[in-house]
């Protein structure tokens, strides 16, 4: 696994766990829980994709992301 397809496997599964977490939070704001897993999936997901924005050599545009992804899943369907 190249150092590029890695940053790439931070930004894709930190945005995943990102999106996860949306519900969740939906869930328990409409509930009147405390989030409290929602709230870590949300540190967790973040802090991969800050970690891929601030590690990669060359940065992520917002083009890139789409690109990123499609360089995750061919790795993983190769």
């Amino acid at each position: 696994m190249t150092q590029s397809l890695l940053f790439d496997l931070y930004l894709v599964t930190g945005m995943v766990v990102l999106l996860l977490s949306v519900p969740g939070m939906v869930s328990a704001w409409a509930g009147g829980r405390v989030p409290v897993l929602p709230s870590v999936m949300v540190m967790v997901g973040g802090g991969l994709v800050i970690w891929a924005l601030a590690q990669s050599a060359t940065g992520y545009a917002p083009e890139d992301i789409p690109r990123a992804f499609a360089n995750v899943v061919a790795y993983f369907l190769r």
